[in-house]
């Protein structure tokens, strides 16, 4: 059952988060490779593989680099695991980066560390959607396909979804998507609707189950929960978007601070995020003579608390038996108990006084009239 948004911790300001499907093969040789090469031009300090990765249950490749100042990033993406249904859809990942200060949009995209950023590599499927980032997504003719498609939108993508409305049709540079005009940490985490000019009334007759608004030729951020608008119902809302090629900086600013408001974590996000923290593995020098050194400290604690506990136990042993050794020897010690006097034995005269005596008492009872 999915964890209700009040009751979701929030997304934590140090980390970037998406999830997808890739829809190629090789999928792992693809990650491997892309990540190889990463290395080898500088871009990332290093990587590890999922055999190298402990016992994780599944294939787990963690990277790290720098960005700007020298802030260290470490991600980790995951390969889950697929069933029989999903053979011709593709595989499921999770990538979850974590930085050391609040993220900057303007950093490199962790998913083009990972995966290539070549349109024919299909890596960049949203899941309950099926529409791809980094391109225009055309919103369907039927309304009821389109209402369906925002509350899917909503309430099982990890993405950003943005839905922009065309005042008229545009030339060959307004087709364009606009995740190109995006800077790089927004680039691979929202989802473009489009809607033509002559939908606009469908479009918001959609959306009312969303909570939102899109303005006539502007755009709109949909919530991260359906019904739900987070803050002010207009506040992710742009009122013109201009699709002539140009840098749409009022979206750009509405998708920011969309990415750093405080908003629930996804389905699954609170789980990325632990993992990322609690099973990294790839470690520097300095980062492991630490973790060594705190393993030792923990090590001598315990062993610490076992002599210790050991000594305690010795201790109440001996006077225990100290205590039994005491009580013997008082017991020991002390005076027998005085015998009860015995009962004196009847003599023979006083056996035959009685004896007489009975059948003195039954005569009586005969001669009784």
């Amino acid at each position: 059952m999915p964890t209700s948004p009040a009751a979701r911790p929030t997304h934590p300001p140090t980390v970037w988060l998406a999830r997808g499907r890739y829809t190629g093969p090789d999928l792992l040789d693809v990650i491997r490779r892309t990540l190889q090469r990463r290395k080898d031009a500088g871009t990332i300090d290093d990587f590890l593989e999922p055999s190298e990765a402990g016992d994780a249950p599944k294939p787990a490749f963690q990277a790290r680099w720098r960005v700007t100042d020298g802030v260290t990033v470490r991600a980790g993406l995951t390969v889950l695991p697929g069933t029989d249904t999903e053979a011709d859809t593709g595989s499921e990942w999770v990538l979850a980066a974590e930085a050391e200060r609040p993220w900057d949009q303007q950093w490199p995209s962790p998913a083009t560390v990972f995966w290539p950023d070549a349109p024919d590599v299909e890596w960049d499927h949203d899941i309950p959607t099926g529409l791809r980032l980094r391109y225009v997504n055309r919103l369907p003719e039927d309304d009821k396909a389109m209402r369906r498609m925002f509350r899917d939108a909503v309430r099982g993508s990890w993405n950003i979804h943005v839905v922009v409305h065309e005042a008229m049709t545009p030339d060959e540079r307004g087709r364009r998507a606009l995740a190109t005009l995006l800077p790089q940490g927004l680039r691979h985490r929202v989802i473009e609707h489009r809607a033509t000019p002559q939908q606009l009334r469908a479009v918001n007759w959609a959306l009312k189950e969303v909570g939102v608004q899109v303005p006539r030729g502007g755009a709109v951020v949909l919530p991260a929960a359906p019904g739900r608008s987070d803050g002010d119902k207009d506040e992710f809302a742009v009122r013109s978007v201009f699709l002539d090629g140009s840098e749409p900086s009022d979206l750009v600013d509405a998708l920011t601070r969309f990415a750093a408001s405080s908003r629930p974590l996804p389905d699954g996000g609170e789980d990325a995020v632990t993992a990322l923290r609690e099973r990294w593995r790839l470690l520097t020098l300095e980062e492991e003579l630490v973790r060594q050194r705190e393993l030792v400290a923990m090590y001598a604690e315990a062993l610490d608390a076992m002599t210790k506990s050991r000594d305690l136990y010795r201790e109440a042993a001996e006077r225990a038996h100290e205590a039994l050794t005491a009580y013997r020897e008082t017991a020991a010690a002390l005076p027998e108990p005085p015998q009860p006097p015995a009962t004196p034995a009847a003599s023979p005269l006083q056996q035959l006084s009685r004896t007489l005596e009975r059948f003195k008492g039954t005569a009586r009872t005969k001669d009784t009239p």
